[in-house]
């Protein structure tokens, strides 16, 4: 039976699975899943990332989603400010609702797809995982949807999809680093942006930098913190940032939260512009984090996985050149401590 095959007799027995779930039971990836229905209710696009980001800027109020393995990230809103010059290896989209940092280098294929008139556009990278997807709303500009997919699609229609060849950054080797150097060179970056250049420069983990400055820079916190955190944002209606990504597309919602729901082993936001849905049960590690800035010291918690990957960051709200808010700073206060 063909692959195509396959995902229709799963989808007519289980019509909710999910096409991540569905792959895997599959035991192929997402991308493949997708590719299989080329020709049916998937067209292929071709990689002009530049051409494409900027057509989501035409078509209106949509949700983009970005996730990892621990943590789905949904905003409803406009894609606007896009920036992303042709060959360059970081751009954003800089909207007051879609907000996003965008590693096209991590990028392979994408397609458009439409089924139960439902349409998307989704994004894939060389192994096939899930980049960031855009969903089309009731209120969507469909022309510019067809004349987006029209625009770029790609010659190639056949059924199939194929892994890409990514040259990665070697790993770092977390070897021997004394923690009083490092944490002295932690207070000194003096920009939370420039971590990832320091993590480069003394070839460290995040797991192990954070390791390095515990109980200096950095406090172990519960690892179901995010339901207090969460909880007590809502009640005070402090306004936060929360980032969810992976290799190739960062997420943030800036803005208030309202209605956590804990389902099973998924903690949720459920608020009418902007859905978390985040899985307890695989956060390994969870860290109230400071960070020097020029305006003082900025607080964030951080939960990692069992391979010391980001699942999600929190942060208060907050601009260059302004004092981090007082309520965020209460409320790490109130947080249970491990």
């Amino acid at each position: 039976m063909e692959l195509h095959q396959q995902v229709e007799s799963l989808l007519a027995q289980s019509p909710r699975t999910r096409p991540r779930d569905a792959a895997r039971q599959l035991g192929v990836s997402e991308a493949a899943l997708v590719a299989s229905a080329v020709g049916r209710t998937a067209t292929r696009l071709r990689p002009a990332w530049t051409e494409l980001f900027r057509g989501f800027e035409t078509l209106g109020e949509v949700m983009a989603l970005t996730r990892n393995e621990a943590a789905v990230h949904e905003r409803r809103g406009r894609y606007e400010r896009v920036q992303l010059p042709e060959g360059a290896p970081v751009g954003g989209a800089f909207g007051e609702e879609i907000d996003l940092r965008l590693f096209p280098r991590r990028w392979h294929t994408v397609f458009a797809t439409e089924r139960a008139g439902h349409r998307a556009i989704q994004l894939f990278d060389h192994q096939g995982e899930a980049v960031h997807k855009v969903h089309l709303g009731e209120t969507s500009d469909l022309g510019a949807f067809e004349a987006l997919v029209n625009s770029l699609r790609d010659p190639d229609q056949t059924p199939f999809w194929t892994p890409g060849l990514e040259t990665f950054p070697a790993d770092p080797d977390d070897g021997e680093l004394d923690a009083a150097t490092f944490c002295d060179a932690w207070a000194a970056m003096g920009d939370p942006h420039h971590l990832h250049g320091l993590l480069r420069a003394h070839r460290v983990s995040r797991r192990r930098a954070l390791q390095l400055i515990e109980g200096v820079h950095a406090h172990r916190l519960p690892t179901n913190v995010s339901g207090p955190l969460l909880q007590a944002a809502a009640e005070a209606q402090t306004p936060i940032m929360v980032f969810v990504g992976n290799p190739g597309c960062v997420q943030i919602h800036i803005g208030t939260v309202s209605r956590i729901k804990a389902v099973g082993e998924w903690m949720n936001v459920l608020d009418p512009r902007f859905n978390l849905h985040l899985r307890e049960d695989l956060v390994a590690e969870a860290w109230r984090v400071r960070k020097p800035s020029a305006e003082g010291w900025v607080h964030s918690v951080e939960l990692l996985d069992h391979k010391g990957e980001v699942i999600v960051l929190f942060f208060g709200k907050r601009k260059p050149g302004i004092l981090e808010r007082s309520d965020w700073r209460d409320l790490l206060a109130r947080l249970p401590q491990r």
